[in-house]
């Protein structure tokens, strides 16, 4: 079982990884031409609306899928389809009405809103985006239900129609939108997002519907009698409950920062324009880019939930042991290179996508923020890998007080620092890291405690630290010699993805026959295709 649940995680991070590295790539090369199409000051406008967006979908549909992945995956591992399928009609039901809801309080409450972020300009970007989340929440369930069944393949399908629909209706609406006013063309970018998340749900839809057959048709060994529709709901709200306000508060946080920081800036000296136009290079371009490597802990957190859930429904210790050491090893291993190398490498990686976008001043601080930030995503990654090793635990309300006592940290020092001259944007990414800290040491004791497992130093720290700290002097050194150009920044990026890769072997982080067995699955994926 430990063998089988090492290769279950291992394939569902790689498939969700991919598919999260391709959209995280699409959607940062979307960021370029459209900072270009509506400029900094659009942007700002732009992100004066998608933080509350992001809260009101985040409390309707967060908690929900992530309970029908587990509900899912312990019918499942009991031989119990019936209940399996029954929690999905529950659950579809459920998103897609919460998700109604949401979207007419975001319609109803345009006004109060477009007060609340201080932008007058807001206002046609709340009323574009608001369908999308009644659309997102039913999208939500289909995912749901098909991470339950340990099937990433639909998630990372739906994720890449997602972002190849962004640039495919978002560019083209804010470029005609911005010949009107800055406020039509952000608009136009925020209705894009609604068109792609209803193509994105018409396909994971498509996807349920040719496989439903084949599932009802699974036998029924289970003796177990059909729940009803209210006791279901009732679990599925008990877990999920906890789930969506751990989830909330990171977007309550950039919810209260697209409140705060543009103020507190002005507080600190600066007008209206060039703090609206930091904050939009913040949260726009330097958040974006942090959120690409991190697309890599989303997909550690989804597999784990099934496995570890799976593990636990039949009481296999030692399944649930080898889940959640494979995910705390993969979190440090894929966290800290990321973290090193972008931390050294940020003005050139900012530089290869916004040099010619911005002004000389605020692709300086861009760069400077992006140096610091960078250091939040190990942090964050093993936030993520634990939170999901603790849901599927059964211990979901642990890490909503963990994440809770870190943005409480987080909305305290954003107050200060930024609002300190000289200091302004810059305090945001140190308030992040703590943030991610205070979340992460207590989340791991917790981990560690309920799986019954010691914390292992050497192969979760000690030995992948080692790895970034080679691969970043490496990377120093190279930058320090080469002059800045994009050429030379994908050499830097090549050379440090190597370094990192031999270092690991020869420390025996990643054992050969990992390797092997890797590229073995990807020769026979490529025969099959």
């Amino acid at each position: 079982m430990s063998s089988d649940t090492r290769k279950s995680i291992a394939r569902g991070v790689s498939i969700l990884s991919l598919a999260g590295i391709v959209c995280k790539l699409i959607g940062l090369l979307f960021t370029v031409p459209l900072t270009r199409i509506i400029g900094s000051e659009g942007l700002g406008i732009y992100q004066s609306v998608y933080p509350t967006y992001n809260l009101l979908l985040t409390l309707s549909s967060a908690g929900l899928p992530v309970a029908v992945s587990r509900m899912v995956s312990q019918y499942l591992a009991k031989e119990d389809p019936r209940n399996a399928h029954h929690v999905f009609k529950t659950a579809l039901w459920l998103l897609t009405g919460l998700g109604c809801v949401c979207m007419i309080l975001m319609l109803a409450g345009n006004g109060a809103l477009t007060s609340w972020v201080r932008e007058p300009r807001a206002s046609l970007g709340f009323t574009a985006i608001a369908p999308c989340l009644a659309i997102v929440c039913a999208l939500s369930a289909f995912r749901g239900f098909m991470q339950g069944q340990q099937n990433m393949k639909p998630t990372a399908i739906s994720q890449i129609v997602e972002q190849v629909g962004k640039v495919t209706f978002s560019l083209p609406l804010a470029y005609f939108g911005t010949k009107q006013s800055l406020a039509l063309g952000a608009a136009g970018a925020l209705l894009g997002i609604t068109l792609s998340e209803a193509c994105a749900t018409l396909v994971v839809a498509m996807i349920y519907f040719r496989r439903r057959r084949a599932f009802l048709d699974r036998p029924q060994l289970a003796h177990q009698a059909a729940a009803s529709t209210g006791a279901l709901a009732k679990q599925l709200f008990s877990i999920s409950i906890p789930i969506t306000i751990s989830a909330c508060i990171v977007p309550l946080a950039q919810f209260v920062d697209s409140v705060m920081m543009v103020p507190r800036m002005m507080h600190s000296g600066l007008t209206n324009e060039v703090a609206r136009s930091l904050y939009g290079v913040f949260s726009g371009l330097v958040i974006r880019l942090i959120n690409m490597p991190t697309a890599l802990a989303l997909a550690i957190a989804m597999s784990l939930v099934p496995a570890v859930s799976a593990a636990q429904a039949v009481h296999d210790e030692e399944g649930t042991k080898s889940a959640c050491h494979q995910g705390l090893k993969l979190a440090f291993l894929i966290g800290f290179p990321c973290s090193i190398g972008m931390s050294v490498l940020a003005k050139q990686v900012f530089g290869f996508l916004y040099y010619e976008s911005l002004a000389p001043e605020q692709f300086q601080v861009g760069w400077e923020l992006l140096t610091v930030s960078s250091l939040t995503i190990v942090l964050f990654t093993v936030v993520q890998a634990t939170s999901g090793i603790l849901q599927g635990l059964g211990k979901q309300r642990i890490p909503m007080y963990t994440l809770i006592a870190g943005v409480s940290c987080k909305i305290l020092m954003n107050y200060i620092l930024v609002g300190i001259p000289g200091v302004n944007i810059h305090g945001g990414p140190f308030a992040s890291i703590v943030c991610y800290s205070v979340s992460m040491i207590p989340n791991l004791y917790f981990v560690c405690k309920y799986a019954h497992l010691s914390f292992q130093w050497k192969d979760w720290v000690i030995k992948p630290g080692l790895c970034a700290a080679a691969m970043g002097l490496v990377v120093w050194g190279l930058r320090s010699v080469l002059p800045f150009h994009r050429v030379f920044t994908l050499v830097e990026v090549a050379c440090g993805v190597a370094v990192y890769g031999l270092v690991a072997l020869k420390l025996g982080v990643v054992s050969k026959s990992e390797i092997s067995s890797l590229t073995h699955r990807l020769r026979r994926k490529g025969k099959k295709a």
